[in-house]
């Protein structure tokens, strides 16, 4: 993973997913950034998970992500591991809703995993820490493709 500090940025991108012709300097998130949160369990009500499901939290700063009942099974699987062009394995889990995420960069349809669908980088609000992608097509509804590994599985 590349890092790299700006003036008051932080960007991060996975080497080989920026698409051509964007440099890293023009990554930013475009919602509004939320302050940062200390503990989790006392956020605003917007970014805790509905009554009720078990939160999925970004692993490095714990902020509610989405919610288990957020899941969603695309092409037949929930999970699904995939390379990227410079051969970058993730095994990354799709959820409808995710709110603790921001997307940054223009929609791309180069090397999609989804037939149909483009992506864009998703972060976490908090952090900034690469979590996924957020595919989006014309057809059918958005769903993020979350990285397995940079999340965990919260109880209510």
């Amino acid at each position: 993973m590349i890092q790299k500090e700006s003036h008051k940025w932080k960007t991060v991108v996975a080497a080989g997913l920026q698409p051509s012709g964007l440099r890293s300097h023009q990554l930013r998130p475009r919602t509004r950034l939320r302050p940062k949160i200390a503990d989790p369990d006392n956020a605003p009500r917007d970014q805790r998970s509905p009554a009720g499901d078990d939160a999925v939290v970004c692993r490095r700063c714990r902020l509610v992500i989405t919610a288990v009942g957020e899941r969603r099974v695309i092409n037949g699987a929930h999970a699904h591991t995939f390379a990227n062009p410079e051969g970058i394995v993730f095994e990354i889990v799709c959820y409808r809703e995710a709110w603790g995420c921001g997307t940054v960069g223009p929609a791309s349809s180069e090397f999609t995993w989804f037939a149909g669908y483009e992506w864009r980088i998703a972060v976490c609000l908090n952090c900034l820490t690469h979590l996924g992608w957020r595919f989006s097509s014309t057809q059918d509804p958005f769903f993020h493709g979350l990285i397995a590994d940079r999340l965990l599985v919260r109880d209510p």
